[in-house]
């Protein structure tokens, strides 16, 4: 098992892995995040072909609405 840094905590990934499969594998809808993959912002329309490598950093914030 690898593992890859999601907003600054080691998590187990099971590689070759695709960021949508990332975000479902941990109950994370995709179209409810916004994503920085190793310090590049990706627009969720790249999130099933970003493939992820051991040790790659994810910063992940989800979007919320409301007022």
């Amino acid at each position: 098992m690898n593992e890859i840094i999601a907003n600054g905590n080691p998590v187990p990934v099971q590689l070759p892995c695709s960021l949508t499969e990332f975000l479902i594998a941990q109950k994370l809808p995709p179209r409810s995040v916004v994503v920085e993959h190793n310090g590049e912002a990706v627009s969720p329309s790249e999130f099933s072909g970003r493939s992820l490598q051991a040790g790659d950093r994810l910063e992940i914030v989800r979007i919320v609405a409301g007022g």
